[in-house]
This record gives C-alpha cells, sequence and structure tokens, in this order.
C-alpha cells in the first residue's frame, strides 16, 4: 500500500450515499473529467491517481512518457486526486457518466469502488494478457468473480532503522518485538526518539496496525478480543513511555517517514516505496529488516490497484496503456528503480535490482516470510472498508489516547462481528 488518507475508506452503507450524488463538486473536477477523446485521430487517456511524493510522481510521468513515445496519437493526462477523496471522486463520476479512463487507487479498497459502480470488469483482457501465468494471483482483486483491479506492483511494510544511532546505542537490527522494544528504550533514554509510524483512523492505520495485531496473535478468520486487546495494550505502551508519538494519529504514512529521515528516531515502520525517498533525504546510514513479528505475525502485500473506469471512452485504449506499462516486464522495473516497489510479475522479481539490492531483498525476505493477502480474503467484499475503518479507529483511539486498550477493543469486536455476517 503505498497510500495518503482521511477516513476514505467507505463501507457499502457509504457507497449507497454517494450513488445519489450526481457530481463531484469543489475545484478541479473539470480537469478530472473520462473524455479519452475520439478513437481515432489524436486522443487523450485520463488516469487518476493519488501519488503525491516526488518518486511516485516521477514513475507516474515515466509511465505517461513511455505509453506517448509507443503511441504519438496519444496523450497521456495524469491527473491528481487526493488520497482521501479518490473513492467519493471515482463513486460520484461514475454516476454522472463520467470519471477516468484508468485509475489507480488503494488496492485493498477495490470492492468499495466497484461495488459503487465506478470500474468496468476487466476479465476479457486478462483472459487475452499473454503473460497472465506470470502475474501473482495475488494481485487481482475480484468480485464473483470478476477482475477490477490487478496491481502492476507490490508494496509492503518493514522496518527502517537509524544504523548510526543503534552503533550509538551498541543496539543490533531487531528480531524480536522484545529486542525492538529495548532498543526504543535505550534510543529514548539517549534523547532520542523510538519509532514512527501511522496511527490514522482509516485503511492507512489498519494497514500499519496489521502486523501487530497479528503478532498478538489476532486474526479476522478467528478473531480473538484477547489478543486485540494486547496488541493495544503494546501500542499504548509506546505512546506511555514516550517512544511513539500521539501525533500520529494526524499522519498519513508520508509525514512519520519524514519525520524519522530527519535523523533523531531510531525506527519507522514505513514501506519500500520510500526508498527513492531515503536515498534523498536520510543524511545518516540507514537499513531495513522484516517486522520482528513472531510466527503469527503477518504483512499485508499491497499497493495500489489499477483498474478501467466504467465510462471510459477507449477502454481498449486503457487497457493497452495498463498492458504495456504496469504490466510489463520493463515498466514493473521502472517502479522498482524510481520507487522502489516489488515487482508483481515472477520474472521481474528475479531480477538482480531486487536480488542484490539491500533495501529491497529485506522487503523481499518479507513477502517470502510474512507476506499475507490485503485485504483478508475471508472478509466479504462488501464489508472490507468498514472492517478497516473499525480496526484502525481503535488503534488510533489508543494511541491518541482517547481510548483504553479494553474499551477499543470491545466496541472493534462488536462491530467486526456485524460485518463478518455479511
Amino acid at each position: 500500500m503505498s497510500t495518503n488518507n482521511g477516513v476514505r475508506a467507505l463501507g457499502i452503507a457509504s457507497v449507497a450515499t454517494l450513488l445519489t450524488i450526481t457530481a463531484c463538486g469543489g475545484d478541479g473536477d473539470d480537469d478530472a473529467s473520462g473524455d479519452s477523446g475520439a478513437q481515432e485521430g489524436p486522443q487523450t487517456l485520463t488516469v487518476w491517481h493519488y501519488q503525491s511524493e516526488d518518486a511516485q510522481v516521477e514513475l507516474m510521468d515515466t509511465y505517461a512518457e513511455e505509453f506517448e513515445a509507443q503511441r504519438d496519437d496519444v496523450t497521456v493526462e495524469n491527473v491528481y486526486v487526493p488520497y482521501d477523496q479518490m473513492n467519493s471522486r471515482l463513486v460520484n463520476a461514475a454516476g454522472a457518466g463520467e470519471g477516468p479512463d484508468v485509475a489507480f487507487f488503494n488496492g485493498a479498497e477495490t470492492s468499495i469502488i466497484a461495488l459503487g459502480g465506478a470500474l468496468t470488469p476487466i476479465n476479457d483482457y486478462w483472459d487475452t494478457f499473454d503473460d497472465a501465468d506470470l502475474v501473482q494471483e495475488s494481485v487481482l482483486h475480484q468480485i464473483d468473480g470478476d477482475i477490477y483491479a490487478v496491481q502492476g506492483y507490490v508494496n509492503l511494510l518493514g522496518l527502517w532503522y537509524n544504523a548510526e544511532i543503534l552503533d550509538e546505542l551498541g543496539e543490533e537490527p531487531p528480531t524480536t518485538i522484545d529486542e525492538l522494544e529495548s532498543a526504543m528504550g535505550a534510543a529514548e533514554e539517549a534523547g532520542y526518539r523510538g519509532i514512527t509510524l501511522t496511527g490514522l483512523p482509516n485503511s492507512q492505520g489498519e494497514w500499519q496496525a496489521y502486523p501487530w495485531l497479528t503478532a498478538a496473535g489476532f486474526s479476522y478468520e478467528s478473531p480473538d478480543e484477547e489478543a486485540l486487546v494486547e496488541a493495544l495494550t503494546r501500542a499504548e505502551t509506546w505512546v506511555d513511555e514516550g517512544w511513539l508519538s500521539q501525533e500520529a494519529v494526524t499522519w498519513d504514512q508520508t509525514v512519520p517517514f519524514q519525520e524519522w529521515a530527519s535523523g533523531d528516531t531510531a525506527f519507522a515502520v514505513n514501506g519500500n516505496w520510500q526508498r527513492g525517498n531515503a536515498e534523498a533525504d536520510a543524511d545518516f546510514d540507514y537499513g531495513v529488516v522484516p517486522l520482528p513479528l513472531g510466527e503469527s505475525g503477518g504483512v499485508y502485500l499491497g499497493g495500489e490497484g489499477q483498474g478501467i473506469g466504467v465510462n471510459s471512452e477507449n477502454p481498449d485504449l486503457a487497457w493497452e496503456y495498463l498492458e504495456s506499462t504496469l504490466l510489463d516486464a520493463e515498466g514493473q522495473l521502472h517502479a522498482l528503480e524510481i520507487v522502489g516497489s516489488l515487482p508483481s510479475r515472477s520474472d521481474s522479481a528475479e531480477d538482480d535490482l531486487v536480488t542484490d539490492d539491500e533495501i529491497l531483498s529485506a522487503f523481499s525476505e518479507s513477502v517470502t516470510e510474512l507476506g499475507a493477502n490485503y485485504p483478508d480474503t475471508v472478509l466479504p467484499p462488501e464489508a472490507v472498508g468498514d472492517v478497516q475503518v473499525s480496526m484502525a479507529q481503535a488503534w488510533s483511539a489508543v494511541i491518541g489516547k482517547q481510548s483504553s486498550p479494553e474499551d477499543a477493543a470491545a466496541e472493534a469486536m462488536a462491530t467486526l462481528e456485524s460485518l463478518l455476517d455479511q
């Protein structure tokens, strides 16, 4: 998941509400139209995305430039839509007969967007894609047998560490949670901060909470309230000890990495997509290890889903864009080199750019040892967004000292029980 939020994970009830709205209001709606131009002669392919970091924007520009070079009759128009507006903008635009040709969005929220009527199934295109067998099945997002999105890359969380701080403290990169907490305690005593992550009450918060929930033995397949309390108590302890700032409840995944890159924090729970930002901004020695979660822990294999807008005037052109950029072997290496995202194609994943890179190889190790489907396949598609919000609100409330772990867990479990019955 490479991703930026407000509370954007919308449940099925929210989707129904959105469908009653005819169009988006506010600045920028005029440039976010679904008009792909005539199918003969000059054409414009409109791509909506929420990528805001420099490396991410560079990747979007690279895909646009390469596709335009292949098709001199096509202009690719990349349209930025804020992360916390993407779902509602897509659904609202679809209801108004508008929207993009291609959309980039949180792959875990495909069901929300598809059930909102904003995406068209891509089964026919996928069935004729020659390299389909090289793409991991876990990056296909389906509802009732229809494919609505595919991921051209995989993103996941790891533990970034400031090697200079650890060397000063005589600490090694942690392999267990106990070692992590010991190092954070030593860092705080030496005047450093312990760890940065996001505590937002939305899908990003659930994305970062999930590893620690599973490390405590919690799962959506067999949810246990005691395990949830244990995980939330750990987060509360980190705040109480001064290792984690309460401000995390206002941070998306960009801000905590910037905080860590400033050089006075020992650890950051963040993704492989930050590699380029680390190279540019971190003026110290650093490294990455898998999150030290133990046997029960898991890390979501996320990333942006790519789909074709339901009102695209040229869906064939939209598929051609996806096939020749994000789903192409070389195109996936662009995502690797520019952003640090791991390929979803098996042949690209074996490239030396992955295996010979100390940072990316650590994330690749996490894929093998800790990788979990995102979203969890046991969740009903209609409930994914509400589950994410419910669990993230519990996570955020505890970090922000607005609720005890026991109360937050009880409320989340009550909501979760009703959602899993759908």
